[in-house]
């Protein structure tokens, strides 16, 4: 189940940004953490099964070209392999079907396409 990050989420949330390659500086993973925060076309969603938090999708609503960018994908690495991103993926296409796009950028757009093949 997708949830909203909530700032009492950050430790998790960190943890969970850290697997991406990009995100491995703590000073950038805390620049990161705190746009999420503060920018409101900055959305960042966590995935949790039963208590577990097991994934974080980032996206930025681009409201001009009403596109859904997912600028952040990781899936905790022991959880790897069993859909949880592909999961993630739809369940933000669903929440934001009013917009004409859901979209990748240069650090998700791998990712992304692997998922719509399948």
């Amino acid at each position: 189940m997708l949830i909203k990050y909530k700032k009492s989420m950050e430790k998790i949330a960190m943890g969970l940004l850290s697997f991406m390659p990009e995100e491995k500086d703590v000073k950038k993973l805390q620049q990161t953490i705190k746009e999420y925060e503060e920018n409101q076309n900055w959305q960042l969603y966590l995935w949790k099964e039963d208590e577990d938090v097991l994934g974080a999708v980032g996206i930025l609503i681009n409201d001009e070209k009403r596109q859904i960018i997912i600028q952040h994908i990781s899936v905790n690495p022991s959880h790897r392999e069993n859909g949880i991103g592909q999961e993630m993926v739809q369940a933000i296409k669903d929440i934001y079907q009013e917009k004409n796009q859901v979209c990748a950028n240069d650090l998700t757009g791998n990712f992304l396409s692997r998922c719509e093949e399948n």
